[in-house]
């Protein structure tokens, strides 16, 4: 016997016109995404109020919901997929990749166990084997794919923390943190938010770090480090959130190895570097860390949440992520959870998969120089219209400033207002900059142009207020 909202699913199921409305929503918004605003305008969003209402008594119509999405709610998304989304280091997402998400959302697997899901296993196998000869990693590395970089961070530092203590005779599963030994921890002081989030979340808080200064570019100052030794974790930095700049990694991995430390290297956007031979200079000397967590949804375009810890030590990633119950049934296979904090997740390692075999090793390259090609634009076209450059352009991150912190910042501001692309603000060695990140596959040349002459437009309009 089934009950009327069995009968209702099981009729969406078999007629499937919800699907085709999805389908059809799904192609319209790809189709005029390139041509709107970038921020939504003031009347869409205004619009967003018809959400706010009762939840109902009664199941609803599923067709009409998906038009109510459509209609009230694609207007207000912000258009990352189209080419003139700067902010935040956003990626877009490769079109394979996305048809690969939605058969992955029809399959709605949990990753967790092989027995749950031999496929997501095997692809999740596969991606740890590419990433790690694409990255140049040891080939003893294992790798955990989770939300984002925030978690990936986290999880090499729980590793780095697991073994450090291990070392010290130290069981920090068994014991905690208590009365355990001491662990220093070693980063610049130009490290991105999330690691110093992850390390609170660890018990090893801000206030008793050490912190290292950086140079012009956002590098850590290696020769300003402190002296090793055998319990420290050192953190590096693949790509400055600002500068786009990569640490030296020879130089302080090399001083890590004799003092025995574990290194963990936070690479969210620039780690892809190293897929590019054009560009894998950058990361010269990663191979000699221990630990990276790197997004997908960067540099990379998969769609968002996807990221990835890697680790050369299996034993350590395991054992800080740690997981049993009378009920788990492991396999001789891969068991996904014995690499991720999660036990139930999403099937993120299908659209990675779908990302890296779609590009291969060329198209990879391809893409990633080509968003540091349109970075250089940014580049030669602002600075030839007057805008300080503030960041020797090594990868794909641009910061520029007006001629007074006021005018950058109300020039970015306008750019912000003006629809015609999107770029956020930060702060660099004491002045307000402009910040533009060049992440998406989609970006052109026309693009570029069209986004430098917003800001000479905007620049215009402040000049004369």
């Amino acid at each position: 016997m089934t009950s009327p909202i069995q009968e209702k699913m099981f009729a969406q199921l078999a007629e499937r016109a919800i699907f085709e409305h999805a389908k059809t929503y799904a192609f319209d918004y790809m189709d005029t995404v390139a041509n709107r605003t970038v921020v939504p305008t003031q009347e869409a969003i205004d619009r967003l109020t018809v959400f706010d209402e009762p939840l109902p008594k009664e199941p609803q119509i599923g067709e009409a919901m998906l038009q109510m999405l459509h209609e009230i709610g694609s207007p207000a998304t912000v258009a990352q997929t189209g080419g003139r989304y700067f902010g935040f280091v956003n990626g877009n997402a490769v079109p394979t990749a996305v048809a690969a998400r939605w058969l992955t959302d029809i399959w709605d697997q949990n990753p967790a166990l092989y027995v749950i899901s031999p496929i997501v296993a095997k692809l999740e196998q596969v991606c740890e084997r590419w990433a790690t000869q694409l990255l140049g990693l040891p080939s003893e590395t294992v790798a955990g794919i989770v939300s984002g970089t925030s978690i990936a961070t986290m999880c090499g530092l729980a590793a780095g923390r697991y073994a450090l203590l291990k070392k010290a005779g130290w069981d920090v599963n068994q014991d905690g943190l208590f009365g355990a030994p001491p662990i220093r921890v070693v980063l610049s002081e130009q490290s991105h938010g999330t690691v110093f989030k992850a390390l609170a979340l660890l018990g090893l808080g801000r206030n008793r770090v050490e912190l290292v200064p950086a140079d012009d570019q956002g590098r850590i100052d290696v020769d300003k480090m402190p002296e090793l030794d055998n319990n420290t974790l050192l953190i590096l930095q693949a790509g400055n959130v600002n500068s786009g700049a990569f640490d030296d990694f020879n130089r302080a991995c090399d001083l890590a190895q004799q003092a025995d430390a574990w290194v963990h290297i936070d690479g969210a956007f620039g780690l892809w570097a190293a897929a590019s031979p054009n560009l894998s200079h950058l990361t010269s000397g990663i191979e000699k860390a221990d630990s990276w967590s790197t997004d997908g949804h960067k540099t990379l375009n998969t769609p968002y949440d996807c990221a990835m810890i890697l680790c050369k030590d299996r034993h350590a990633l395991v054992a800080s992520m740690q997981a049993t119950g009378n009920y788990i049934q492991y396999s001789e296979q891969r068991d996904s959870m014995l690499y991720t904090p999660d036990m139930s997740r999403r099937a993120r390692a299908v659209e990675l998969w779908a990302t890296l075999r779609f590009l291969g090793e060329q198209g990879l390259a391809e893409m990633l120089e080509g968003l540091c090609a349109g970075a250089q634009m940014f580049e030669e076209q602002l600075s030839a219209a007057g805008f300080r450059m503030l960041n020797d352009v090594v990868f794909n991150q641009v910061m520029i400033a007006a001629d007074t912190p006021e005018d950058t910042m109300a020039i970015l501001a306008a750019v912000q207002n003006s629809g015609e692309c999107w770029c956020g603000g930060s702060q660099w060695q004491g002045e307000p900059v402009i910040r533009i990140s060049v992440c998406s596959w989609a970006t052109t040349a026309d693009d570029v142009a069209r986004s430098v002459a917003a800001f000479v437009t905007a620049r215009n309009q402040v000049k004369s207020a």
